[in-house]
């Protein structure tokens, strides 16, 4: 997604906006359905699995979850959304069948759906309805019939570019629990192969399974066979932990704009040999700025578009050719085509050329001074590609070195370094992925010396002792953060444009936002933890009498502020009586020693002459000064 104002380090490198034109966006837009259980069980209490009930149900508390996602949803994508419900009383789809509501086709996300979904709260039972109990020997199957109406919102726009998916909510792992033995066996055998069919159309199901109160969600009841999973205990638990982290995300009120992942650029890795590996370089991390700002008519509102134009200078006629462009060389012009200046700023035509290896030692932290890129094998660019990057990776994590490679671009070329990266896994969820970092190397200049202040070379440089170095280490023990992340923090006038944006949207009271956490505030709780940590690194480098020593010097200081102050006014004091005084007549006649030595002070003052002396010095002093 391009956007106004984002930083040109994430652009694709190629200048020739033949090759711009390739960079690919894998899955660019999701239709994604909410498929939402309106059944009895969905009407208890929510349980908080922190052993207490909140006073709404499981459906109202779905309903948060969806409308807030909703509203981050519109922030950060151009998805397509449906909503659909199942187990209710009233009926509404193409099919006809029972116990599915479409409460919304796939359509855009708009302002207008969200005010109406957030209405729907309060009227659901009236609008929809829940079906609490099911008719005696009842052979509809609703869950069957809600995969079927969702497949069929979802049979528009090619798998290719548009990733199809549906998000299942649910607290039943037993849908067919209550239904005669005599049907049972065969509403789960059609309903498997219901969703069977539709994830090999490309629609993928995403279940959010939320634990009754009391027990856990079963995978293995019914649902394992949907997801294509083998469940044991410890898969289980996995599962039911990341819903869970995955149900908290869909209610968080963090605004902030999303991006798919996208191949910045396409190139191939040559090796020894002329051995070529397909790869795609991605950006892991990415600035989030504002939106551009659109332009529209005042008079309706609607998109207004730019056209541009060019006029010959001479006649005022429009130009139909493009503008050529020229280059003054002794005096004369020098035309230059479009593609001619191309092929004068073709570098190099390689794109990424291994050209050896080395130690990981001697990277250092400092060589990286602008962002990376990922890159990952392009199976489709070259066959093989995935095997040749697997066994190059690997090799390289075994022996603990990057590969130096000469990375071309049709406007600069330098060094690079390739870093591999195993992958990490927590709790069964993909925290890092594997591949390789591209590190661009800096050039002989980039990297300076570091600068040394000391007062003179002869001078002996301090050192800490032993006791003052554990003490520092102490210190930051203390106030390193556990499990820390870049994602953590969030922009907190970010949060405040998309309130404001929400606000005026939603047509809602600005000050009715929830405000966002300001995250970029110190960690006062976690600096306190630290203060003993703090006063004994002080104690060890400064003194233990480091505190009032400089209290000390602080009273000194407003005590000498103080009688700057009084020898200010004293002397402003000086200056306004001096006035009243004609000095130089008094000098003129040989008044001064009729004066005393006070009066005679002021002239002194007031001219910041020294004050000590007798009388007869202070005469010649202002006889002096005043030239006599």
């Amino acid at each position: 997604m391009d956007i106004t104002g984002r930083d040109p380090l994430f652009d694709d490198d190629e200048e020739d906006p033949e090759l711009q034109n390739q960079s690919e966006f894998v899955a660019s837009k999701e239709f994604l359905v909410y498929l939402i259980d309106a059944g009895a069980e969905m009407l208890l209490p929510f349980d908080t699995k922190k052993g207490s009930f909140v006073q709404v149900s499981y459906l109202q508390s779905v309903l948060e979850a969806v409308e807030e996602n909703l509203k981050q949803r519109i922030i950060g994508r151009d998805d397509k959304v449906g909503i659909c419900f199942f187990n209710t009383i009233q009926k509404k789809n193409i099919q006809e069948a029972n116990g599915v509501y479409v409460w919304s086709e796939l359509k855009d996300l708009s302002a207008d759906l969200i005010r109406s979904f957030s209405t729907l709260h309060e009227n659901f039972q009236k609008e929809v309805g829940s079906q609490i109990h099911r008719p005696a020997g009842a052979r509809e199957n609703p869950l069957y019939d809600a995969l079927w109406v969702v497949q069929a919102m979802l049979r528009s726009g090619t798998s290719k570019n548009v990733a199809k998916n549906v998000m299942l909510f649910t607290n039943n792992d037993d849908p067919f629990g209550d239904v005669d033995a005599s049907v049972r066996q065969d509403m789960r055998r059609t309903t498997i192969q219901r969703a069977k069919d539709a994830q090999d159309l490309g629609i993928g199901i995403d279940l959010i399974p939320l634990s009754r109160p009391g027990e856990d969600f079963n995978l293995a009841i019914f649902y394992s066979s949907i997801l294509k999973m083998e469940v044991d205990d410890e898969d289980g638990a996995q599962y039911l932990l990341a819903a869970a982290n995955k149900f908290e995300d869909l209610k968080l009120k963090l605004r902030k704009k999303l991006y798919k992942k996208r191949t910045i650029r396409k190139m191939k890795l040559t090796m020894v040999g002329g051995t070529e590996i397909g790869i795609r370089t991605y950006a892991l991390v990415r600035p989030s700025v504002p939106a551009s700002h659109v332009w529209v008519d005042s008079r309706n509102n609607l998109p207004l578009k730019t056209e541009r134009s060019f006029i010959c200078y001479d006649t005022g006629a429009l130009m139909a050719e493009p503008l050529k462009r020229f280059e003054e060389f002794q005096g004369k012009k020098v035309v230059m085509a479009l593609d001619e200046l191309t092929k004068i700023k073709n570098v190099t035509n390689v794109q990424l050329q291994l050209k050896g290896f080395k130690p990981m030692k001697c990277l250092k932290d400092y060589h990286n001074l602008r962002p990376p890129t990922f890159i990952y094998p392009d199976e489709e660019a070259v066959q093989g590609s995935y095997a040749a990057f697997i066994a190059l990776h690997r090799a390289m994590l075994q022996q603990n070195k990057f590969a130096v490679a000469f990375y071309g671009s049709r406007a600069s070329s330098q060094l690079v370094a390739l870093v591999p990266q195993e992958e990490e896994l927590a709790d069964g969820l993909q925290l890092e992925p594997p591949g390789m970092h591209l590190i661009y190397l800096p050039y002989a200049d980039d990297i300076r010396p570091t600068e040394k202040y000391h007062i003179c070379s002869e001078a002996s440089v301090p050192r800490a002792s032993k006791e003052q170095v554990e003490a520092a280490a102490a210190f930051i023990n203390k106030m390193k953060l556990d499990s820390w992340s870049v994602f953590d923090i969030s922009d907190p006038a970010m949060q405040r444009h998309y309130a404001i944006l929400q606000a005026i949207a939603l047509e809602q009271e600005e000050e009715s936002l929830l405000e966002a956490t300001d995250t970029t505030l110190p960690d006062s709780k976690g600096i306190m933890r630290a203060t003993s940590a703090v006063q004994a690194f002080k104690d060890a480098v400064y003194g233990p009498q480091h505190d009032q020593e400089e209290a000390d010097a602080a009273a000194e200081r407003a005590k000498g502020s103080i009688a700057s102050q009084k020898r200010k006014a004293a002397a402003e004091v000086a200056c306004k009586e001096a006035q009243n005084y004609d000095w130089g007549e008094l000098a003129d006649t040989g008044k001064l020693k009729d004066l005393t030595v006070p009066e005679l002070k002021l002239y002194l003052t007031t001219h910041k002459l020294p004050l000590t002396g007798k009388k007869e010095l202070i005469i010649n002093r202002i006889l002096t000064h005043l030239g006599k």
